[in-house]
């Protein structure tokens, strides 16, 4: 079996000391000030100049920045994770301009992620442990599971969720084995009543804790909804709130690793629509040697008939099961627009053409 280099990475809690805490804290809102002032910068200047600003016009606002005795407090943090912040803005503006995603937008304290990069000139990795720019201690990571035999971090990055809880990102080279050889090719079809439906038959749900989880996440937002908006009690619902939530995204998160490792590992080929949920398909089959084709988004497979291909001119969601007027096949609806998922994924491979396009 063929091995190859992938970069991986690796996420851990963490729990920091009060100074590194409060540090942390400070790189956020700094992060946050740079990319919402560039950000406004390089508005300002198209809309009214139509001039494009680079990144490395930015890197020199930054500068200038820092040498204004109002705003002299980024010195007091890693220049380091301010420039990565810049770098993401700058993927963002490449994104945009490539159609993947939405102009970029200013960050909020309240609702944007908190979180800092750092590259290997902000950090120290040293016997297992990482030490962060600006701070005298390494942070207290829980290596949950080890870094790969000889690998060493190449970026990190912190961040703390509306849970309060605190997560490190560790970066990583490590080597990657493809799997064997496998003859099967599924479609899949992301399902109304089913989480997703696959070819073969198989509907697969949510997991039987996601109710009750429902549940509880509903008493939290009622719960805080009755707290005065200001107050230190509306402060802590929310936290509460944030915590089920984060446990549902947590669970659901590990659901779906298991799921898309699970049909990786079983099938040679992923045929799946063309929609924004492929990530983890798609660089686990990078990985391992598989093959991910995504078909039109817009390409009719719940109205299309996978036994002779006969067009239904309509098919209303309320409708679960229904018989093809050309061959009188009795269809599944999920089933069926799985199958004939799978078969224009086919024809797309033997085109050689739509294989992993770009995201969107």
């Amino acid at each position: 079996m063929s091995i190859r280099v992938v970069k991986r990475a690796y996420k851990y809690r963490f729990y920091p000391s009060p100074e590194q805490a409060a540090l942390l804290v400070r790189t956020f809102g700094c992060v946050r000030w740079v990319w919402n002032q560039a950000l406004a910068e390089r508005s300002r200047a198209w809309t009214q100049e139509q001039e494009r600003v680079t990144f490395a016009d930015t890197c020199r606002m930054l500068t200038t920045w820092k040498q204004d005795p109002e705003t002299a407090w980024l010195y007091e943090v890693s220049n380091v994770a301010l420039q990565q912040g810049l770098q993401h803005l700058q993927n963002a503006y490449v994104n945009f301009w490539g159609k993947r995603a939405k102009y970029p937008h200013f960050k909020s304290r309240h609702k944007s992620r908190a979180s800092a990069t750092f590259t290997t000139s902000g950090f120290r990795y040293k016997d297992g442990r990482i030490t962060l720019a600006k701070m005298d201690a390494p942070l207290d990571i829980r290596w949950s599971r080890p870094l790969p035999d000889g690998a060493e971090p190449s970026t990190v990055t912190v961040s703390r969720d509306a849970a309060g809880r605190w997560h490190i990102s560790v970066l990583v080279e490590c080597p990657v084995e493809a799997l064997p050889p496998a003859t099967t090719a599924v479609g899949i079809d992301a399902g109304i009543t089913s989480l997703v439906t696959l070819s073969t038959g198989e509907k697969i749900t949510n997991p039987k804790h996601e109710k009750r989880d429902r549940a509880a996440l509903a008493k939290a937002q009622r719960r805080l909804a009755k707290k005065q908006k200001g107050s230190a009690n509306r402060a802590k619902a929310k936290v509460k709130a944030a915590r089920v939530y984060a446990r549902i995204t947590d669970r659901r998160t590990d659901f779906l690793h298991k799921l898309s490792t699970r049909i990786i590992r079983e099938n040679q080929t992923v045929i799946i629509e063309d929609l924004a949920v492929r990530r983890q398909l798609e660089y686990k089959a990078d990985w391992h040697g598989r093959t991910v084709v995504a078909v039109d988004r817009f390409y009719p497979s719940s109205k299309t008939c996978s036994a002779c291909g006969h067009l239904a001119a309509t098919m209303p969601l309320s409708v679960r099961e229904w018989t093809c007027a050309a061959c009188g096949t009795l269809h599944d609806r999920d089933v069926n627009a799985a199958k004939t998922i799978r078969a224009a994924g086919l024809a797309v491979l033997a085109c050689g053409d739509g294989v992993r396009p770009a995201r969107t």
